[in-house]
């Protein structure tokens, strides 16, 4: 009974996105006050339904209904309550679901926090978010339900070992909070085309919508990276992998959009530009979640075997990106170009950033999608690796990490470059300086590893620089009563900022400095590696939840002493032929060790994988400074409902 009420739920709230699609937007073109009146209380029992839906599916996994397929499919009765919350996105429908669930809190929140913006403009965003939700609705209810019946089986298949882990827990959710985020954006910028308000009032609207979608994007991949460092075995953080790059592009994209929003919000410049972005970043977030959750990129044919599934995501990615680019062209020589600024003036700088980010995500999108199209067409097989990448995504943003240095010293409109340099005199002798000092430092001078420590370092002096002008204390007044009074959105972009650096510092040091050794250890033997020794003391057995393992003892050795001991584990579940690899890693501010077991040589020996990855762990640090300084945007009084700026009250009585 519990799946039929989910299935009714979802039909339900198909009906109601029907009406919220359409009535609302047509309401506001007519200036049918009912119609309009309508947007919200819709959007509402959207959410309700949905959640009604998903707790049916959560419901069915907690009970071990193996009735339903995907429950047969993803749990068992022996699997672990934490995963199977987890198994409710582990597969394709339960995914989307999740992606359902997701989009529709945030069409809750905007019904929520948006009581202050024009009666017009809110019908036109929640009615675009609508359609998006019909068209998830319609993908489910056709090609994914996820509480299709079948004859009860005694037990479930198990969800899948590599997903059993706490980061998968929490790493979907925040990855497709950021995903799904965009929307929010982009039905901004549709509602702003079609209500002809480009002007510096929707940005500052949509501004903070964006940056909370980015920073769930920012801690989504964070967790992911993390997840396959700790999880796989390989000891590796990034692989370019397609699922990768799937969340990666429409981040690129959103870094772009969140720059280009302040120059139209503070500027009234970038108007179409912005939007534009808006629908790159959300488009990106569709193409990113169809390609990871429709099995295209296992098998290019995977749409064969699936018809309906293919053909419909196809459609909706041509309705959406097709349909939005067509409003776009339509209504954008309408809108004015804003002010006109100098060539060396910060909105220059901001620029051609966002060219540079995307034409990084243009590059990523190439590589992922140009093997699948050769596969898909019979041609040869082509495989897209970390050169590729490396080769053509690294030019392209090292001039932009070098331009964000620069870009927020700058002045509006019209900047003078002998200023700029004079002011950066200091951060340039001090970033050479490390680029100089820091790989002899190491052990050996690299090039590219000087490059890396010198960009990091430029972001950092450079922002360190920025704030010491507006808070030096020979101006008048305390540094900290200056501090204080600073914009948080204005800390929050230098925190961001120096979150790029620690990760761009982190990367340079791993890649240029990291030890990997594979060996054959026996009882008793040891390794060297960096400035610790391990002593590999044998195996034991045992039994997990819903697994067996093998489970290696390690001393770590330092100067003769042991210093800590690492388990790294071969576990054996009952569903899976193959062994999962789970890594046993020592962090430290300084550096990781990382031990995996490979393969049984015999009894008593064991290939060994044995890593030192010097500030790996600066990587993941990075990119939460990054999300802190979203969160300290956020919090900036600018943003607050209460205090609200008079002209957006003008602005709602013009367009009443």
């Amino acid at each position: 009974m519990i799946p039929e009420i989910g299935n009714f739920a979802l039909m339900l709230a198909t009906a109601v996105a029907l009406v919220l699609g359409t009535l609302p937007i047509i309401g506001a073109a007519r200036g049918n006050v009912r119609w309009m009146a309508l947007a919200r209380p819709a959007a509402r029992v959207i959410f309700l339904l949905v959640v009604v839906a998903a707790s049916c599916l959560v419901a069915s996994f907690l009970h071990d209904d193996f009735s339903v397929l995907y429950v047969a499919t993803n749990s068992t009765h022996a699997l672990p309550v934490p995963y199977k919350l987890a198994a409710f996105w582990g597969g394709h429908e339960g995914s989307m679901l999740l992606w359902l669930l997701i989009l529709s809190f945030w069409m809750f929140a905007v019904s929520v926090f948006s009581t202050h913006l024009p009666r017009e403009f809110i019908s036109r965003i929640l009615g675009v978010m609508g359609l998006i939700a019909l068209g998830f609705l319609l993908f489910i209810i056709l090609t994914s339900d996820p509480f299709t019946r079948i004859a009860a089986v005694p037990d479930g298949n198990d969800l899948n070992p590599l997903l059993q882990d706490p980061g998968m827990v929490a790493h979907p959710p925040m990855l497709y909070m950021g995903y799904v985020g965009f929307s929010v954006a982009f039905a901004f910028a549709i509602a702003a085309l079609l209500g002809g308000n480009l002007d510096a009032t929707w940005a500052r609207w949509s501004r903070p919508w964006t940056t909370v979608a980015w920073t769930f994007l920012t801690i989504g991949i964070c967790l992911g990276s993390a997840w396959a460092y700790y999880t796989l075995g390989w000891g590796g953080w990034w692989f370019w992998d397609p699922v990768e790059n799937a969340s990666f592009m429409p981040w690129l994209a959103g870094t772009a959009l969140m720059h280009s929003l302040a120059v139209t919000e503070k500027r009234g410049g970038f108007k179409v530009w912005t939007v534009l972005l808006a629908i790159f970043a959300f488009s990106l977030s569709l193409l990113g979640t169809f390609l990871v959750r429709s099995g295209v990129l296992t098998s290019v044919h995977a749409f064969a075997s699936d018809p309906r599934r293919g053909v419909f995501i196809l459609f909706f990615l041509g309705i959406v990106i097709g349909g939005s680019l067509a409003l776009f062209a339509w209504r954008a020589p309408k809108v004015g170009l804003g002010e006109r600024f100098e060539i060396i003036s910060r909105e220059t700088m901001l620029l051609a950033n966002n060219v540079l980010f995307l034409a990084a995500a243009a590059s990523v999108l190439l590589g992922t999608l140009y093997p699948l199209l050769l596969d898909a067409l019979g041609m040869n097989k082509l495989s897209v690796g970390p050169p590729y990448f490396d080769t053509v995504f690294v030019p392209l943003m090292a001039p932009a990490l070098f331009l964000m240095g620069i870009g927020p010293l700058a002045r509006w409109r019209k900047a003078n470059l002998p200023e700029i340099a004079a002011r950066l005199k200091w951060a340039a002798g001090v970033s050479i300086l490390c680029a100089i000092a820091v790989p002899f430092i190491e052990g050996h001078w690299s090039f590219m590893v000087a490059v890396g420590i010198l960009l990091a370092v430029w972001i950092v002096s450079s922002s360190v620089t920025n704030l010491w002008s507006r808070i030096r204390p020979n101006e008048g007044g305390q540094i900290g009563a200056k501090l204080a009074a600073l914009p948080r959105g204005y800390l929050g972009m230098l925190a961001a900022h120096v979150g790029v650096a620690v990760f761009i510092a982190g990367i340079t040091l791993v890649k240029g400095y990291e030890v990997e050794k594979d060996v054959r250890m026996d009882t008793g033997d040891t390794v060297q590696l960096g400035p610790y020794t391990a002593r590999f003391n044998g195996t034991v057995e045992g039994t997990g939840p819903n697994y067996e393992y093998l489970r290696g003892q390690f001393d770590i050795l330092r100067d003769g002493k042991v210093v800590r001991t690492m388990h790294p584990e071969k576990r054996q579940f009952a569903s899976k032929s193959e062994p999962m690899t789970n890594a046993a890693i020592a962090p430290s501010i300084t550096g990781d060790l990382y031990i995996s077991l490979g393969e049984a040589v015999s009894q008593s020996a064991w290939v060994v994988r044995v890593y030192y990855k010097p500030f790996i762990d600066w990587i993941w640090g990075g990119c939460l400074i990054m999300a802190f300084g979203g969160v300290l945007a956020l919090s900036d009084r600018r943003y607050r409902l209460e205090r609200r700026s008079t002209n957006e009250s003008a602005l709602a009585g013009a367009a009443a």
